[in-house]
């Protein structure tokens, strides 16, 4: 059984999301956000109070607030890191984004593996696919877990809202064809939880949010 915990961190106010499986206690940590060690303590903490074992690093996309925390997962876990191709001009430019506001960055890690479509890794028995979704940034990767019916939507799709698309790489159009035709095509109970705010599901949206219907 998949279980999920969101994190609320830094000022960007993002969510880092741990996925784990219940009973293997292999778990993902998603788009680690921690900008203090008050928040990596809460962090690691969590964790260790699981009993996780952090077999994989997963960036959505490399966007600053969602980077934040890879240096420090990636060294207290040393797990398996992967970011997607398209998006890795955002990782390696990652110094001057946190210029943008005044942020203090550590160098991040660089990926160990680059996501695809083709890309495939479980948590114990549940398997997680990615779906290809650009249009907040040109390499972003939605996370899809079909039996257990939830979705990482990272900045693509919101509750009542979806990603910005006037940053770099930012395309409007793409964005709207990614949600329709990844997103949308997904059975209505699956449960999303987006980058930003609360959780919600493929339905409800596709009833309700202002930018899609």
């Amino acid at each position: 059984m998949i279980k999920v915990k969101v994190f609320t961190f830094n000022l960007f106010s993002e969510n880092t999301i741990i996925l784990w499986d219940d009973e293997t206690k292999e778990a993902a940590v998603i788009d680690p956000g921690t900008s203090s060690l008050d928040e990596e303590k809460t962090l690691a903490d969590f964790i260790f109070s699981e009993e996780l074992n952090v077999k994989f690093l997963i960036n959505t996309h490399c966007h600053i607030d969602h980077i934040l925390g890879c240096k420090f997962v990636k060294e207290k876990y040393s797990p398996a890191y992967y970011a997607p191709e398209k998006d890795i001009p955002l990782l390696e430019h990652a110094q001057q984004q946190a210029q943008m506001f005044d942020i203090i960055l550590e160098e991040p890690p660089k990926p160990d593996r680059l996501i695809n479509e083709t890309t495939d890794i479980s948590l114990g028995n549940s398997k997680l696919k990615f779906l290809f979704t650009p249009g907040h940034t040109p390499g972003e990767f939605c996370i899809y877990l079909e039996k257990e019916k939830i979705c990482i939507t990272g900045d693509v799709l919101f509750n009542e809202s979806i990603g910005r698309t006037d940053l770099w790489g930012g395309d409007y159009n793409t964005l709207i064809e990614s949600i329709e035709n990844k997103l949308f095509v997904l059975p209505d109970e699956v449960v999303i939880y987006p980058g930003h705010g609360v959780s919600s599901t493929i339905g409800y949206e596709k009833q309700s949010n202002p930018f899609l219907v």
